[in-house]
């Protein structure tokens, strides 16, 4: 082993231990890894910033972009809500709701598929009378499964696409993950119908996330505007309108506070009056009393298009803890607006927009529909219930399907490369008002990108100082005597065993110049063998903490750590058999 090989490896060991150790953002280790190796003489300055202008940076935060406009659209959710009316049997709601999720993930982003199907399986759950937990994790690993079927449906499709380019001049297409990735797919729906039996009882029996966060009434205001019906009332009339649920504990007027109020007491334009009661109570107040709900804004020469209401509970890494609305600055820098909010035990004083929230508070989360599954992620939100109210024309829903499957049609067709048809469809989308500039600027994740710019030279440094050749060497000694079935089966369960513990993009940064490299010194194609990473790599069933998707659905379940391999070691195990003979057959 040379110098250069051995530093190229010492800073790779490093690099892999503060991923696992996990006290430094992935984007942060990766810029440190650069500058190791920069120091080390391993990448030259000139090399340093190669990165930043690769294909894969391009590819990623464009198809981010895309991926939430069509997040946006609210076409496949308000199908899914039809579907959810009508499919009653608790096996054939895990099949609308895992297919849903797998299918969308192969041109959505993942955790934004799972997070927009999560309030139907809450609704599903609740009408079957079974725990969310049934649905949870199945959907978890579906998302995982549909990102093996196109380029775009996750980032480590993107890397080895662009390793074998550099291996071969061509790249892998949209769709040549297609017929591996199909069948996975598929198989995994099948599974995952029949396999959520593996899941602890006592979590399939566990109380639904409602009944877990003790919801009572909503505390909210609602202003009472000139000419609405609720003025020169009386509060008694108002509510007797209202036919029971809601109490006004108090009225702001003229800036001052009445927290007394009596049924003879007169409601005058601008009073803002002081509400308590369940969501249904709450919307026919403002029906029947033409109100307005407190903080419901709008930006000057915005178009009003569809707005919802969602209901969701604040966890304990919100970033909303021990802030308010008003500190957070909520509707300027996310666009959203908490109308409501619930307390379990607890009778609000405090205003709305002042009330400091804890975790375990659920809020009545109101804003653009096409925007509040991704704003409740990026505000460490979880969803209980979804409600809609229509207060415009709705948006043009199937624009951004048109742009994205002429965008996939001439990559398919190979008359423009993908980095140039997905910035294209990012832009048109743009432009045509599909999505806002700071929505896509917003829906880009800036830190995977920074990692992806700092670790493709890390990863090539492995290259240029015969680092790969010389893993090659031992897995080629390791796999002497084994089938070609049997070498594509290590690659792929070493992929696997990795990703867990650290970010799947970078696993496949690093294990597939190795893989090609293996698969070259025992006289295999590579294509097989990146196809068994990016596989490997795109299906983390093991753990929690692996692979957002899976965390996200934690909490909502209440899954244990060890409840995942239960779950996903048979489903891993099905990648494995089923996977290798298929990668084979197709790319072998």
């Amino acid at each position: 082993m040379t110098l250069p090989q051995a530093l190229s490896f010492s800073i790779l060991g490093a690099m892999m231990l503060l991923f696992i150790w996990g006290r430094l953002r992935y984007d942060l280790v990766a810029m440190l890894a650069l500058l190791a190796s920069l120091a080390a003489g391993t990448v030259t300055p000139e090399q340093a910033f190669t990165g930043f202008s690769d294909d894969i940076v391009i590819i990623v935060g464009s198809a981010l972009v895309v991926s939430a406009t069509v997040a946006r659209s609210g076409l496949i959710e308000a199908t899914i809500r039809w579907l959810s009316r009508k499919v009653t049997h608790v096996r054939w709601q895990m099949a609308v709701l895992v297919a849903s999720v797998t299918f969308m993930s192969a041109l959505v982003k993942n955790i934004g598929a799972l997070a927009m199907l999560m309030p139907a399986a809450f609704r599903m759950a609740k009408r079957s009378g079974v725990s969310p937990s049934v649905f949870l994790m199945p959907m978890a690993f579906g998302s995982l499964l549909g990102g093996l079927i196109t380029m775009i449906g996750t980032s480590p499709n993107i890397i080895v696409s662009r390793v074998r380019a550099d291996l071969t001049g061509q790249p892998f297409t949209m769709f040549d993950y297609a017929p591996v990735g199909l069948v996975l797919s598929v198989l995994g729906i099948l599974f995952l119908m029949l396999g959520y039996r593996l899941i602890p009882r006592d979590r399939r029996a566990a109380p639904s996330l409602e009944e877990a966060v003790g919801i009572s009434d909503y505390n909210t205001e609602a202003r009472v505007p000139e000419g609405a019906k609720a003025a020169g009332d009386t509060v008694g009339h108002l509510l007797s309108r209202v036919d029971g649920g809601l109490a006004v504990t108090g009225i702001l007027r003229n800036d001052q506070r009445r927290t007394v109020t009596l049924p003879e007491t007169v409601i005058e334009p601008g009073d803002t009056l002081l509400l308590r009661g369940g969501p249904d109570a709450l919307e026919r107040a403002v029906s029947v009393g033409g109100l307005e709900l407190a903080r419901q804004e709008e930006e000057p020469g915005s178009s009003r298009e569809k707005v919802g209401i969602i209901e969701t509970v604040v966890t304990p890494a919100s970033l909303l803890v021990g802030r308010s609305a008003s500190t957070v600055n909520l509707y300027q820098r996310y666009g959203v607006n908490v109308i409501a909010i619930s307390r379990a035990g607890h009778r609000m004083t405090e205003r709305l927009g002042e009330t400091r929230l804890a975790a375990g508070d659920v809020l009545l989360l109101q804003g653009p529909a096409a925007i509040l599954p991704e704003r409740m992620q990026g505000l460490g939100l979880l969803p209980l219930a979804e409600r809609s109210i229509g207060l415009g024309s709705v948006r043009k829903e199937l624009l951004p399907l048109a742009i994205l499957a002429a965008a996939m049609t001439l990559t398919a067709l190979s008359i423009v490369p993908v980095a140039i048809a997905f910035f294209g469809a990012a832009v048109l989308m743009m432009a045509t008002g599909a999505i806002s500039p700071r929505d896509a600027y917003e829906s880009v994740e800036w830190p995977i990108l920074v990692m992806l710019g700092a670790l493709i030279p890390v990863s090539q440094s492995l290259q240029s100082t015969g680092g790969t050749d010389l893993i090659g060497a031992w897995l080629s000694a390791a796999a002497t005597g084994l089938p070609v079935w049997g070498a594509l089966a290590m690659i792929m369960v070493a992929a696997m065993a990795v990703t867990p513990f650290l970010n799947n993009a970078a696993t496949v940064l690093v294990m597939a110049p190795i893989a090609a490299t293996f698969a070259g010194q025992l006289g295999f194609g590579a294509d097989a063998f990146l196809m068994a990473v990016a596989v490997g790599a795109g299906c983390d069933f093991l753990t929690p903490i692996g692979h957002q998707c899976n965390t996200l659905v934690m909490g909502p379940g209440g899954y244990r750590f060890g409840d995942y391999a239960r779950l996903g070691a048979p489903l891993s195990l099905l990648v494995v058999v089923v996977g290798v003979p298929l990668i084979l057959a197709v790319w072998g």
